[in-house]
């Protein structure tokens, strides 16, 4: 890049950075807030940087803004292109109208979003070394064997007994069995991707695909056969891909399908034509099976049971689940599902909050936006749902000094009064950076 380019795209504190061409429509004109100075750093090709002239115009309001469904919107309507690019032209950036309040309502505003987008980040990143707190458990218990002898202390170091098992070709503990991956399973279900229409004899449910598997939340709602019920998930079933992938992704991904997983999905899952799902013979069991799974995923195991029909990748299932393994004893497994239950319960409640928080942001954004909240005064406080965000609702509410949530259920309502005043105005980010 020549010193006029890394000049003008250099990441500063302030900044905002959209999406200005993707693959689809909908990812078009994605916004992230510059928290920070990046040093040496400057924006990719695909992405626009605007630098927001900080009398007129907050960064983080910006953002907020950028994030409303009226922005998106306009990004889809204007972006161009067809087929495999779509692209947004820089005045169509510069024509968007903003709503604009005083400089000071915008940093209150924009904070606000701020510490909802911080709190969801945080709840991410918890998830995230929960699942490698989880991993690494299994590593330690199954993979160097370190599991709890009948003394608590780590068994292989310890001086537990190891055996070479010959058809392994692996030293595992003495005793333990070695079997078929699929004498552990009950059955294997094929998916039902279902309707898009519900009628007198479908059901609802929340359809699990190849793309849903790592996120495992705000899957599609489809609505299968009653006839077909039989296909629904029960808590701990293990979901596969076994159809899709790519030359860089191996077909046989996997998802654990826990209570709180079906609980947040409409109460009711299934999986898709391209996926199946195991259910164990002992529920017990799955925690360690699932972690196996996912092991020799990670591994790049699975490329070795690859089949190809008219272009797509598929999961040679059956012919993977003949291979033997080694299997820990039933309370092993059991205190390892006990632990992992822990584990997950603790990252579908995260993932709950993270919801509820997401839907809290984008139901206010555009209350804000149009006048119906409103900002409040520093000086007063009030809780919302964990987060101390200075606002008033525009439905009857109490005025409130350093209360409780609880003492706000309690105390008398009375009609709306706005705490402040909108300085309102419009008009187009060209204007302002």
């Amino acid at each position: 890049a020549s010193d006029n380019q890394i000049k003008k795209l250099s990441l500063c504190k302030g900044q905002v950075a959209i999406t200005k061409d993707s693959e689809t429509r909908h990812d078009i004109g994605i916004p992230t807030y510059i928290a920070n100075d990046f040093d040496n750093t400057v924006l990719g090709y695909h992405c626009a940087l605007i630098t927001p002239n900080p009398e007129m115009l907050d960064g983080r309001y910006l953002n907020a803004y950028l994030n409303s469904s009226l922005a998106k919107e306009y990004f889809a309507n204007n972006a161009s292109g067809s087929g495999m690019r779509y692209s947004l032209p820089v005045d169509a950036i510069k024509n968007i109208l903003l709503y604009l309040p005083s400089i000071e309502v915008q940093r209150e505003i924009g904070k606000i979003f701020s510490d909802i987008d911080r709190k969801i980040a945080l709840n991410r990143e918890i998830n995230r070394n929960l699942e490698a707190m989880a991993r690494q458990l299994y590593d330690y218990w199954f993979v160097q064997f370190e599991f709890p002898d009948e003394n608590g202390r780590p068994y292989k170091s310890s001086g537990g007994r190891m055996a070479f098992n010959e058809s392994l070709g692996i030293n595992i503990p003495l005793d333990w069995d070695v079997k078929r991956l699929d004498d552990y399973i009950e059955s294997n279900n094929t998916g039902d991707w279902g309707y898009d229409e519900p009628s007198e004899n479908r059901i609802a449910v929340g359809c699990v695909r190849g793309a849903d598997i790592v996120k495992l939340n705000d899957i599609p709602l489809r609505y299968v056969k009653k006839s077909n019920t039989h296909k629904l998930l029960n808590p701990y079933d293990i979901v596969i891909e076994v159809s899709g992938g790519s030359p860089v992704q191996a077909t046989g991904r996997c998802a654990y399908i826990t209570p709180g997983v079906i609980e947040r999905n409409y109460g009711r899952m299934t999986c898709s034509n391209f996926c199946h799902a195991f259910r164990l013979k002992n529920i017990e069991a799955s925690a360690y099976f699932y972690f196996l799974w996912k092991s020799l995923y990670d591994n790049d195991i699975m490329f070795n049971f690859e089949g190809k029909t008219s272009g797509i990748k598929n999961f040679m299932t059956e012919t993977f689940l003949a291979n033997k393994w080694y299997f820990a004893p039933k309370d092993i497994q059991k205190l390892f599902f006990d632990r992992v239950s822990n584990i997950y319960s603790i990252i579908d409640s995260n993932v709950n909050e993270i919801n509820l928080l997401v839907k809290q942001r984008d139901e206010l954004l555009p209350l804000l936006m149009n006048g119906q909240v409103s900002v409040m005064h520093r000086e007063v406080n009030c809780d919302l749902y964990l987060l101390r965000l200075s606002i008033i609702l525009t439905f009857d509410h109490v005025s409130c000094h350093n209360n409780t949530a609880q003492d706000i259920r309690n105390a008398p309502t009375r009609r709306r009064v706005f705490s402040g005043r909108w300085s309102k105005g419009y008009g187009r980010i060209s204007g302002w950076y």
